[in-house]
């Protein structure tokens, strides 16, 4: 079975607030990372104070708050820092 891909639209205002859509599940959060799957592939939020706001798993919508210093999709770090070792 081939696995659907949904649009997915990611949103941040003023770094305090963070919006994203299409995400799959929310694999796990703390006051400074907040994991998430998006289309089978993982997403990297790092800040400090962050707090989910919101997450619904029919629609895909979430929303964070707090500072957000860092967005990472996909596994592009890890393949570019195994690169250059």
């Amino acid at each position: 079975m081939r696995e659907e891909i949904k649009e997915s639209i990611l949103t941040i205002e003023q770094q305090r607030r963070i919006a994203m859509s299409g995400v799959s599940s929310v694999d796990s959060f703390s006051e400074n990372v907040i994991l998430l799957t998006v289309n089978g592939k993982r997403v990297r939020i790092e800040g400090n104070k962050l707090k989910v706001l919101a997450f619904s798993e029919g629609t895909g919508n979430f929303s964070a708050s707090g500072e957000v210093t860092l967005v990472r999709y996909g596994t592009q770090g890890r393949a570019l820092s195994r690169l250059f070792k």
